[in-house]
């Protein structure tokens, strides 16, 4: 299910309303089964890809936290390995397959395998990460493992989220579940306001200048420069406009039921360096990259 779709339409004011009306205890499974339909609305099967992880990070983090040492490192590696090996198969497996096949025709090498005929389930990345960050977290000591079944679940799978980020970290995210939020006027003008102006950047924006750079990248030699030029900022503006249109969605959207996401796009292309831009485009997946690759990578190093 797509945010600027019929479909969510119905379902946003409809999950919405629900949610105030039904008392907090439940709530959290309102959410849950709400993420599953807005899930399986794209390929109802890969709901058990994610329904792996679940139970295998929800189990390990639990281990984890009451081992010690290289007992409790086997079973963070296990919760990566499964993640990891989920994003792989689905999303490089092709990439990296085709390649050595290619490389094996040059070579005049026999290459049996091939590629596997799979479509990219939606938002991989985002809920793998999402769940990596948890189990590491845990491991490190920084977050207590949830106990709730159910309200690990909805960290993973929340529909917000789900397609496009932002990749939340547990300490911002699960206590939120928890904790029991009234409807409030303000705050769900501020989250209607954010979705609106989010889908306004998405479909007048950027579906609009896809049009023209579809058109023109897709028939380089039949234009001239100036309009390769004009091609190229606006994909800088629709590329923007699409990510931080859909981030605006999901914040607003969530803000409504009072459960606030971080801020993902802080104006970019206002930055005067390459590091700034890093910065302030795609906080949570840089953030993320930073503090869990990154650093550790040059610790080790």
């Amino acid at each position: 299910m797509l945010f600027n779709s019929i479909e969510f339409l119905i379902f946003f004011p409809l999950v919405t309303a629900l949610y105030f009306l039904l008392p907090h205890k439940i709530r959290w499974f309102l959410l849950l089964i709400s993420s599953c339909v807005f899930y399986m609305a794209f390929v109802p099967k890969y709901i058990l890809i994610l329904g792996v992880t679940i139970v295998v990070d929800y189990f390990a983090g639990i281990i984890i936290a009451r081992m010690q040492g290289d007992n409790k490192r086997i079973f963070l590696i296990v919760s990566l390995i499964t993640n990891i090996g989920m994003l792989f198969v689905f999303k490089y497996f092709n990439f990296f397959n085709e390649n050595i096949k290619h490389l094996a025709d040059f070579l005049n090498w026999n290459y049996p395998i091939s590629g596997l005929s799979i479509i990219l389930p939606i938002g991989l990345s985002f809920h793998t990460f999402q769940s990596m960050s948890y189990i590491i977290e845990v491991y490190r000591g920084k977050q207590q493992p949830e106990k709730h079944f159910g309200i690990y679940a909805l960290y993973v799978m929340y529909y917000p989220q789900l397609v496009a980020g932002p990749i939340e970290r547990p300490q911002n995210m699960l206590w939120q579940f928890h904790t029991e939020h009234s409807f409030d006027a303000h705050r769900v003008s501020d989250g209607m306001k954010l979705m609106a102006w989010g889908l306004f950047k998405k479909v007048v924006i950027a579906d609009n200048l896809a049009l023209v750079v579809n058109s023109i990248y897709g028939n380089p030699t039949q234009v001239n420069g100036l309009s390769l030029v004009v091609a190229t900022y606006f994909f800088a503006f629709q590329i923007y406009c699409d990510f931080s249109g859909y981030t605006d969605i999901a914040r607003g959207a969530s803000r409504v039921m009072g459960i606030e996401l971080m801020q993902n796009f802080k104006r970019p292309y206002f930055s005067k360096t390459i590091s700034e831009l890093w910065k302030r485009w795609h906080i949570s997946l840089s953030s993320w990259f930073s503090d869990y690759v990154y650093i550790p990578l040059g610790a080790f190093l």
